[in-house]
C-alpha cells in the first residue's frame, strides 16, 4: 500500500507538471513574447512553492526516521536554493 505522504507528493508533482504544460499551451496560443514572459514569471512562483510543500510533506512523513539536525539542514538547503534564485 502506498503511503499518504508519497501519494500527496505524487499528486502535487502531477499538478505542477500540468500547470507547466498548460502555461506552455497558453504561450503558444498567445504567440506573444511579452505575454509568454509574464506567464513564465508566474511559473517561477509556482515551482518554489511546490518544492517547499513537497519537501515539507516528505519531512513530516519521515519525521520518525530523520533527526532534527538533518531536517534543519534540509530546510537550510532549500532556503539557500530560494535565495540563490532571487539573487542577481
Amino acid at each position: 500500500m502506498i503511503e499518504k505522504a508519497l501519494l500527496f507528493i505524487i499528486i502535487l508533482r502531477i499538478v505542477s507538471g500540468s500547470i507547466d504544460i498548460t502555461a506552455a499551451m497558453f504561450m503558444l496560443k498567445f504567440n506573444d513574447l511579452e505575454k509568454a514572459f509574464y506567464i513564465n514569471t508566474l511559473l517561477a512562483l509556482v515551482g518554489p512553492c511546490i518544492l517547499i510543500i513537497t519537501t515539507g510533506i516528505a519531512l513530516v512523513g519521515l519525521s520518525e526516521k530523520i533527526s532534527l539536525t538533518r531536517m534543519i539542514c534540509l530546510f537550510g538547503g532549500i532556503t539557500l536554493i530560494l535565495i540563490s534564485l532571487k539573487s542577481k
